[in-house]
Protein backbone atom coordinates (compact mmCIF):
# COMPACT_ATOMS: atom_id res chain seq x y z
CA UNK A 1 0.00 0.00 0.00
CA UNK A 2 0.74 3.37 -1.10
CA UNK A 3 2.05 6.01 2.25
CA UNK A 4 0.62 9.36 2.37
CA UNK A 5 3.43 12.42 1.43
CA UNK A 6 5.93 9.09 0.51
CA UNK A 7 7.74 9.73 -2.71
CA UNK A 8 6.98 7.23 -5.02
CA UNK A 9 7.80 6.57 -8.84
CA UNK A 10 5.07 5.77 -11.23
CA UNK A 11 6.11 3.80 -14.47
CA UNK A 12 3.38 4.89 -16.78
CA UNK A 13 2.40 2.29 -19.77
CA UNK A 14 3.78 4.88 -22.13
CA UNK A 15 7.04 4.13 -20.55
CA UNK A 16 7.44 7.69 -19.03
CA UNK A 17 8.38 7.95 -14.96
CA UNK A 18 6.87 9.98 -12.76
CA UNK A 19 7.98 10.91 -9.58
CA UNK A 20 5.79 12.40 -7.44
CA UNK A 21 4.73 13.02 -3.58
CA UNK A 22 1.40 10.83 -2.79
CA UNK A 23 -1.17 13.29 -1.15
CA UNK A 24 -3.84 11.53 -0.33
CA UNK A 25 -3.27 7.85 -1.05
CA UNK A 26 -5.51 5.77 -3.92
CA UNK A 27 -8.52 6.50 -4.72
CA UNK A 28 -11.45 4.52 -6.79
CA UNK A 29 -9.48 5.15 -9.93
CA UNK A 30 -6.70 7.06 -9.51
CA UNK A 31 -3.73 8.01 -7.25
CA UNK A 32 -3.76 11.65 -6.08
CA UNK A 33 -0.28 12.82 -5.64
CA UNK A 34 1.05 16.10 -5.46
CA UNK A 35 4.19 18.22 -7.73
CA UNK A 36 4.68 15.34 -10.53
CA UNK A 37 7.48 15.51 -11.98
CA UNK A 38 8.80 13.58 -15.33
CA UNK A 39 12.10 11.42 -14.60
CA UNK A 40 14.69 12.42 -18.16
CA UNK A 41 18.10 11.25 -18.62
CA UNK A 42 21.16 14.00 -18.51
CA UNK A 43 22.84 12.99 -20.95
CA UNK A 44 26.31 15.04 -20.24
CA UNK A 45 26.31 14.18 -16.55
CA UNK A 46 24.80 10.48 -16.82
CA UNK A 47 22.30 11.47 -13.44
CA UNK A 48 18.40 11.99 -13.75
CA UNK A 49 17.20 15.49 -13.77
CA UNK A 50 13.37 16.49 -13.16
CA UNK A 51 10.82 18.54 -14.96
CA UNK A 52 7.48 19.21 -14.17
CA UNK A 53 5.27 16.75 -15.60
CA UNK A 54 2.72 19.71 -16.81
CA UNK A 55 4.15 23.16 -17.16
CA UNK A 56 0.43 25.05 -16.89
CA UNK A 57 -0.41 23.56 -13.83
CA UNK A 58 -1.04 25.03 -10.15
CA UNK A 59 2.43 23.55 -8.14
CA UNK A 60 0.49 23.71 -4.72
CA UNK A 61 -2.09 21.87 -5.57
CA UNK A 62 -2.55 17.66 -5.80
CA UNK A 63 -3.10 16.40 -8.84
CA UNK A 64 -4.55 12.77 -10.04
CA UNK A 65 -2.78 10.25 -12.15
CA UNK A 66 -5.63 7.28 -13.59
CA UNK A 67 -5.25 3.57 -11.97
CA UNK A 68 -5.52 2.49 -15.83
CA UNK A 69 -2.48 4.29 -16.94
CA UNK A 70 0.07 3.01 -14.28
CA UNK A 71 2.23 -0.01 -15.45
CA UNK A 72 4.01 -0.14 -11.96
CA UNK A 73 5.05 1.62 -8.45
CA UNK A 74 7.58 1.64 -6.60
CA UNK A 75 9.55 3.22 -4.10
CA UNK A 76 12.23 5.87 -5.81
CA UNK A 77 15.77 5.63 -4.90
CA UNK A 78 17.38 7.74 -2.70
CA UNK A 79 19.33 9.72 -5.18
CA UNK A 80 16.04 10.15 -7.22
CA UNK A 81 14.16 11.61 -4.22
CA UNK A 82 17.14 14.46 -3.58
CA UNK A 83 16.88 15.25 -7.38
CA UNK A 84 12.90 15.23 -7.15
CA UNK A 85 13.40 17.19 -3.51
CA UNK A 86 15.40 19.97 -4.65
CA UNK A 87 13.49 20.88 -8.12
CA UNK A 88 10.05 20.50 -6.32
CA UNK A 89 11.61 23.04 -3.54
CA UNK A 90 13.77 24.83 -5.12
CA UNK A 91 16.46 24.75 -2.32
CA UNK A 92 19.95 22.95 -3.59
CA UNK A 93 21.11 21.04 -1.01
CA UNK A 94 24.98 21.49 -0.24
CA UNK A 95 27.68 18.63 -1.12
CA UNK A 96 28.76 17.17 1.88
CA UNK A 97 31.83 18.74 3.30
CA UNK A 98 35.42 17.56 2.94
CA UNK A 99 38.30 18.22 5.06
CA UNK A 100 40.92 20.99 3.19
CA UNK A 101 44.88 20.21 4.22
CA UNK A 102 47.27 23.07 4.19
Amino acid sequence: PLSNDEIYTFKLVTGEEIVAKVTDGVRDDWYEVSKPCTVMPDLKTGKVRMAPSALTMELDKSVTINKSAVAMIFDANDSVKKSYEQATSGIIQPKKPTLLKG
